[in-house]
C-alpha cells in the first residue's frame, strides 16, 4: 500500500493540471449500504449522481453510463451525534452536494482542472456551515457531524474531496495493488502514516475510532484534503465508511475487487464487499461504492 499522505503531497507538488489526461469513456458502479449486526439504525449514506451544468440526476445503486454528457458524483459519508442526528447528518451532507452541484459544475468551466480544489473547498465549508448551525440551534442536534469522502469523475480525471476516517482507495488499471489516497484524520491515522504503527496495530488501538476532523462536531474550522487522480479504462475506487475496513484488512479489500471467488463473480463489487465486512464483523454501519472506469 502507497502511503496517502505521499500520494497527496506528489499531487500538490506536481500539480493537476500537469497529469497525463487519457481516454476514460465509461463508467460502471455499484453501492450498498447495510445497518449492520449491532446497531438498530443506519447512520451511513451514500450517493451516486449524474451532473451537468442544470441538473442533477440521481443514479441507482448498480448501473453503467458513458461521459458522453455528463460528469458523475459518487460519495460515502457517516454520521456522527446523540439519538439520531447521526443519521440526520450524513443525509444532510449528502443532500447538500446534490443541490449545489449544478452550480458548482458551471463554475468549474466544465470540469476544468485549474478550478476543482476551489469548488470542493466551497461544498465542504457549506455542509460544515449547515450541521454547525443545526448543531447550534436544536439540543437533540448539538454535536451532529459527519465525514465525507466524495469523488467527481470527468473525462480522465477523478478530483476528489474528504474529512474524517471514511476513505478513498485507489486500484490502477496496471494490477499495481491498491493505494488509500485519502488520509484518516485522526491520531491513529496520522501514526500509521508516519509508519509507527502496522495495519493491525492501528485496527487494534483503544482510539482507532476518535477523529481530529470532521464537518460539523463542534469543530471550528474545515480543511479538507484536495486533490486529482488521472484516471484510463481498467481503473477502480473503493469509497467506504469504517464499517468496511472493521471487518476487512486492507488485504481483503483489494483482493475482493481484483481476485473474487468464483462465488463472489456473481456479485456486484460493491454489494460483495459490503456482505464480506458484514460477514467478518457488523458491529458498524457498513457502505461502500465501487466505481469501475472503462
Amino acid at each position: 500500500m502507497n502511503d496517502a499522505d505521499e500520494f497527496h503531497t506528489s499531487l500538490e507538488t506536481f500539480g493537476a493540471s500537469d497529469l497525463p489526461q487519457v481516454g476514460a469513456r465509461n463508467v460502471h458502479w455499484s453501492a450498498l449500504t447495510h445497518v449492520g449486526k449491532v446497531r438498530t439504525n443506519n447512520e451511513d449514506a451514500f450517493l451516486a449522481l449524474t451532473v451537468d451544468g442544470r441538473e442533477v440526476r440521481y443514479l441507482g445503486k448498480t448501473g453503467q453510463g458513458t461521459f458522453a454528457e455528463f460528469d458523475y458524483v459518487f460519495a460515502v459519508s457517516d454520521g456522527m451525534g446523540g439519538a439520531k442526528s447521526g443519521e440526520f447528518a450524513s443525509r444532510i451532507a449528502v443532500e447538500k452536494i446534490t443541490r449545489m452541484f449544478p452550480r458548482t459544475y458551471r463554475d468549474a468551466a466544465g470540469g476544468l482542472p485549474t478550478g476543482f480544489g476551489d469548488v470542493l473547498t466551497e461544498l465542504f465549508n457549506a455542509i460544515h456551515k449547515d450541521l454547525t448551525r443545526l448543531g447550534e440551534s436544536y439540543v437533540e442536534c448539538q454535536g451532529m457531524g459527519a465525514t465525507l469522502s466524495l469523488g467527481w469523475f470527468t473525462p480522465g480525471w477523478m478530483y476528489f474531496g474528504h474529512i474524517g476516517d471514511s476513505r478513498i482507495y485507489y486500484l490502477p488499471a496496471n494490477g499495481d495493488g491498491m493505494m488509500q489516497i485519502t488520509h484518516d484524520d485522526s491520531h491513529v491515522g496520522w501514526l500509521r502514516r508516519q509508519g509507527k504503527l502496522s495495519e493491525r496495530e492501528a485496527r487494534n488501538h483503544p482510539r482507532k475510532n476518535v477523529i481530529s476532523k470532521a464537518l460539523g462536531a463542534g469543530h471550528m474550522y474545515v480543511d479538507p484534503q484536495i486533490g486529482a487522480v488521472g484516471c484510463e479504462p481498467g481503473d477502480r475506487f473503493v469509497f467506504c465508511t469504517d464499517g468496511v475496513m472493521d471487518g476487512l484488512w486492507d488485504r481483503a479489500i483489494c483482493d475482493a475487487i481484483r481476485e473474487p471467488t468464483a462465488a463472489e463473480l456473481t456479485q456486484e463489487p460493491g454489494l460483495r464487499l459490503v456482505l464480506n465486512a458484514l460477514e467478518a464483523s457488523g458491529k458498524d454501519n457498513i457502505t461502500a461504492v465501487v466505481v469501475e472506469i472503462g
